[in-house]
């Protein structure tokens, strides 16, 4: 029986490990275009430090937005690709990804 379940652990660390870098190279490469795309539209680099009483609130607020809905996003695209790279190559989709059921009828919240 613990042969039976080895493919499975198996295959739930390679995707922890495929999952992980995908979502950390979107972070990268969202932070780099984020940090770009701030130097072209203000001519400096972004706040270092959002926090510190130095920076303009509204020059902290506009970058903790953008950069975190970058990076978000960014790791939410390269996820998806990994995920989706991952059923291809293995026939089923990744360890704890399954279909989403997102139906109105039976609202779990209230039920």
């Amino acid at each position: 029986m613990a042969k039976h379940d080895e493919p499975a652990k198996d295959s739930s660390k390679v995707w922890s490990i495929f999952s992980l870098a995908a979502a950390l190279l979107g972070a990268t490469v969202a932070r780099k275009t984020v940090t770009k795309s701030w130097q072209a539209a203000t001519g400096k680099n972004p706040p270092a430090n959002p926090a510190d009483p130095d920076v303009q609130m509204w020059e902290a607020v506009l970058w903790a937005a953008a950069s975190g809905m970058a990076i978000q996003i960014a790791r939410m695209l390269f996820s998806r690709k990994a995920a989706d790279y991952y059923a291809k190559s293995t026939g089923h989709l990744p360890p704890g990804l399954g279909k989403d059921d997102q139906s109105t009828k039976a609202d779990p919240a209230t039920t």
